[in-house]
C-alpha cells in the first residue's frame, strides 16, 4: 500500500540536503533526486545507483555520499535491511554523517532488525555522540531494548505454536488478516500477488497494487479457496486496497485505499461497502482529513461499533489536537442521530502515540486494543503490544509489549485475535523457505496450559557474564521443593520431571527461587513466580544476578590527564560505569564500598596522590549528590600511580603497565603510548562490608565533598 500503510512502515526522512558547491548537479543527479523525492523508491534504487556510478572520483564527497543517502533510504522503505545497511555504511565512509547524523541512528536501525545488537548499540552510542540533543529518548529505549532482547531467541520454546501460513503466503506481500465471520473459518488479507486487479506495478515497491483476498480454512485448519474478495470493482480497484475490518454484525466492511494517480500526492483513505451475500454494494469514502494529501488508513471498529480507531499521519486536527510525532492513531465517534461518523478526529493520546509510528489498530475478543508501535520499546522495527479494555467503555489501560513469538527484531503488526487462543498477525522476519524482509501472514494456536521455569544466573552489573556452578533453590507453597545448577551458559530450565512424571511447574501455586555460588554474595532479594489465576501456558524466564565478592569488576571509569574530569566519550563512557555502580548500590541497600582511584605515572608523587583523591571524590560526589546514595556507605580513597593496571597487549599477553613498558611506546607509537597512560587513570570500587545500618551508621567524614588543590609541578 501506498506510502507508510503498506510497503514502507518507516518514517523517512527527506534528504534533499542542501549545501553550498562550486557548480550545479549534473543532469543525472538531478533527475535522481525527482525519482527519489517523488517517493517511488524502488525505481528510485537502480537511477540514483546509476548517478552515483557516474560520479566517480570526479563528484565530491558530499555529492556521492548523498546519492547514497538516497540509496539507502529507498531500500529502507522498501524493507531490504541488509542492503540499507550496507549504503548506510558507504556514507558513513564518505563523512556524510557531517551532513545527515541521522546515518548512524538509521545504521543502528537496520543492524537491529538484522539481529546485530551489539552493533547496533555501537550505532546508536555513535549519533548520540555526535548529535547529543537529537532523539534522545528514542536512542536511550532503542539502546535499552538492544540490551533487553539482544537474547530473546533462545527462548524459542514458547507453548504457542506459530507459524508461516505457506499456503497462503506468496512471494509478494501477503498481510494484515483479520475475521470475515463469527467462526473464525474465513479471514480476509491483502496481498499484492500477480492476480491483483490491473497491470500496473507500484513504482514505491515494484510490486501489482494490492487487492483484498480471502482464504477459508476446512476442519483440519488448512485455508482452501483463496480467492479475491471482489472482482466487480466495488472493493478491489486497480489502486491499492488494504487493512480490512468489519462490523460486529458483519454486514460492513471497511477498508484502506490509497489512490495512485500519477504525479499527485494524494493520501490513503479509509472507505466503507455493504456486505450483500458474497458481493458489495454502495461504495463510500469517510471524510476524516481536510487534505486530500493527509493519509488515514488501517481501519478498527469499538466492541460496540461506535468507535472508528485509525492511524493517520496528520499533524493535527481540525480542533487543534497535535499529533506526537510519525504516524499516530486517533478515532471517530459515531453519531446516532445523524447516523455519521464525527468529521474531527481526536487524538488517542500519549499512552499509546510516541515520536515513532503507531499503526494497525485492532480489537480482540475480549474488547483488547492491539496496535504495532517502532516508537515503544521492543525487539525491532514494528512490535506488537496490546492494552485491555477498562470495565466494558472505549477506553483501554496497560500497554505493554507482547514479546517473543509475537514480536522478532523484523516488523511485527495487524494481530487478528480470534478467542485469545488462535488468530494471525503479520509478520517480516524470514523463515527457511522466505529468506527476503517480506511480508507474510502467520498463526498462532495455544496448546493446553504447560508452564515451564527458565533461570539465568549472571554477574551483577555484567549481563553478559553468566555463571556456570550456580545452585538455583526452588520453594513452593504447598511445601516442596527442590534445586539445581547452571550450565556453561548461566542456565537451568525445568519442564517435565523425569520418566514423565509431571511438570516442576504446576497451576495454582506460587514458586520462591533463591542462588548462590562460591565468591559471591548471598541472593538476599531471590524471585518470586506465581501461576495463581493464569490461564494461558507460559514460560516463566526468570534472570538472578550475583555480586562477587571482593573487587567489584567495573566498567572502566577514566579521566582527562592531569584533571579529576570524567572521560566520556567512544573511547570510555564513564558514565555509564557511574550508572553500574549507582544501580548496584541500589540493588544491594546494606553494602558498602571504598572506591579506588590512580594516576598514570607523570607528574610528582605528591601531586598525582592528591589527584588521585580528588578522582575518587569526584566518583563519590556523583554518587552521593546526583544519584542519592547514602553517603556513609561510600569511602573515597587516592592511590596515585603506585598501582598501575594490568592490559592484555595484542599477542593475549597479560601485562603490568609500568612507567617502563609504557616508555617503550613514546616515540614509536604516540597514540598507543597515550593510551596505555589512559587506561591507568581510573577509578575501581570494593565492597568492604554487607551489614550497612541506617539507622546506627556513623557520618560521613565532610572532607569527602571537598576537592584539594594540587600542588604545584
Amino acid at each position: 500500500m501506498k506510502h507508510l500503510f503498506i510497503a514502507a512502515i518507516l518514517t523517512l526522512f527527506t534528504a534533499s540536503v542542501s549545501f553550498s558547491q562550486t557548480a550545479p548537479d549534473p543532469k543525472f543527479v538531478r533527475e535522481a533526486n525527482e525519482v527519489f523525492i517523488s517517493g517511488n523508491y524502488f525505481e528510485a534504487i537502480n537511477v540514483c545507483q546509476d548517478a552515483y556510478k557516474k560520479l566517480g572520483a570526479r563528484g565530491s564527497l558530499r555529492q556521492k555520499g548523498d546519492m547514497a543517502f538516497k540509496i539507502a533510504e529507498s531500500y529502507r522503505a522498501i524493507e531490504i535491511f541488509d542492503k540499507a545497511n550496507d549504503w548506510y555504511g558507504t556514507c558513513i565512509e564518505l563523512k556524510y554523517f557531517d551532513v545527515v547524523p541521522e546515518v548512524y541512528y538509521y545504521k543502528g536501525d537496520m543492524q537491529r532488525m538484522m539481529k546485530d545488537f551489539d552493533n547496533a548499540i555501537k550505532s546508536y552510542r555513535e549519533y548520540k555522540r555526535i548529535a547529543p540533543k537529537s532523539r534522545t529518548k528514542e536512542v536511550d529505549d532503542a539502546i535499552m531494548a538492544c540490551e533487553k532482547y539482544k537474547d530473546f531467541d533462545e527462548f524459542e520454546t514458547s507453548k504457542l505454536v506459530v507459524k508461516s501460513e505457506v499456503k497462503i503466503n506468496t512471494k509478494q506481500m501477503d498481510m494484515a488478516p483479520s475475521f470475515m465471520d463469527k467462526k473464525g473459518k474465513v479471514i480476509v488479507f491483502s496481498s499484492s500477488r500477480d492476480e491483483s486487479t490491473g497491470a500496473q506495478r507500484d513504482p514505491i515497491s515494484g510490486e501489482k497494487y494490492m487487492d483484498l483476498y480471502i482464504a477459508e480454512y476446512d476442519v483440519n485448519g488448512n485455508p482452501t479457496n483463496v480467492k479475491s474478495l471482489d472482482t466487480k470493482g466495488v472493493v478491489n480497484t486497480t489502486q491499492n486496497e488494504g487493512s480490512a475490518t468489519f462490523d460486529s454484525k458483519r454486514k460492513n466492511i471497511y477498508f484502506t485505499r490509497c489512490p495512485n494517480a500519477e504525479k499527485m500526492d494524494l493520501g490513503c483513505e479509509i472507505w466503507t461497502a455493504v456486505m450483500n451475500g458474497e458481493d458489495f454494494d454502495d461504495p463510500r469514502k469517510i471524510t476524516l482529513t481536510i487534505s486530500d494529501t493527509i493519509s488515514v488508513g488501517h481501519p478498527c471498529l469499538s466492541p460496540d461499533d461506535q468507535m472508528l480507531i485509525f492511524a493517520s499521519d496528520m499533524r493535527q486536527s481540525p480542533n487543534g489536537e497535535k499529533s506526537f510525532g510519525g504516524r499516530d492513531l486517533w478515532y471517530v465517534n459515531f453519531d446516532k442521530r445523524t447516523k455519521m461518523w464525527d468529521s474531527i478526529p481526536r487524538n488517542m493520546g500519549p499512552m499509546f502515540n510516541t515520536a515513532g509510528n503507531e499503526l494497525f489498530p485492532s480489537i480482540g475478543p475480549n474488547g483488547q486494543l492491539y496496535f504495532a508501535s517502532d516508537g515503544l520499546p521492543g525487539i525491532g522495527g514494528l512490535d506488537l503490544f496490546v492494552a485491555d479494555q477498562v470495565a466494558g467503555e472505549n477506553k483501554w489501560t496497560g500497554v505493554k509489549n507482547m514479546g517473543y513469538p509475537f514480536n522478532s527484531q523484523s516488523n511485527d503488526y495487524a494481530m487478528s485475535d480470534f478467542d485469545g487462543k488462535s488468530g494471525f498477525f503479520t509478520s517480516e522476519r524470514k523463515t527457511s523457505s522466505n529468506q527476503e524482509y517480506a511480508p507474510d501472514i502467520w498463526s498462532f494456536t495455544t496448546p493446553p496450559n504447560l508452564f515451564d521455569l527458565r533461570v539465568t544466573v549472571y554477574e551483577s552489573g555484567k549481563k553478559s557474564k553468566k555463571l556456570e556452578g550456580a545452585k538455583v533453590y526452588v520453594t513452593v507453597s504447598d511445601g516442596t521443593s527442590w534445586e539445581g545448577v547452571t550450565d556453561a551458559k548461566g542456565k537451568i530450565i525445568w519442564k517435565e520431571k523425569k520418566k514423565k512424571k509431571g511438570r516442576y511447574i504446576l497451576t495454582g501455586k506460587e514458586y520462591t527461587l533463591k542462588a548462590e555460588k562460591e565468591g559471591f554474595y548471598e541472593d538476599k532479594k531471590g524471585a518470586k513466580i506465581s501461576t495463581l489465576g493464569m490461564d494461558q501456558s507460559q514460560s516463566f524466564l526468570i534472570e538472578m544476578p550475583l555480586l562477587p565478592v571482593g573487587i567489584i569488576r567495573t566498567p572502566e571509569i577514566r579521566y582527562v590527564f592531569d584533571q579529576w574530569v570524567f572521560i566520556n566519550d567512544a573511547t570510555c563512557m564513564s558514565l555509564d560505569s557511574l550508572k553500574f555502580l549507582d544501580s548496584m548500590l541500589k540493588e544491594y541497600p546494606n553494602i558498602t564500598i571504598d572506591l579506588f582511584s590512580h594516576t598514570d605515572a607523570r607528574g610528582g608523587d605528591a601531586r598525582n596522590q592528591m589527584l588521585s583523591e580528588n578522582r575518587a571524590k569526584a566518583v563519590y560526589k556523583h554518587l552521593v549528590e546526583t544519584c542519592g546514595i547514602d553517603p556513609r556507605r561510600i569511602r573515597p580513597v587516592g592511590r596515585g600511580e603506585s598501582e598501575p593496571a594490568t592490559w592484555v597487549d595484542e599477542t593475549g599477553k597479560t601485562v603490568v603497565l609500568t612507567p617502563d613498558y609504557i616508555e617503550q611506546f613514546k616515540t614509536t607509537d604516540k597514540a598507543k603510548y597515550e593510551m596505555l597512560h589512559t587506561i591507568n587513570r581510573r577509578t575501581t570500587a570494593k565492597i568492604t562490608g554487607t551489614t550497612f545500618d541506617p539507622n546506627t551508621a556513623p557520618p560521613a567524614d565532610p572532607e569527602y565533598r571537598k576537592f584539594k588543590q594540587l600542588p604545584r609541578l
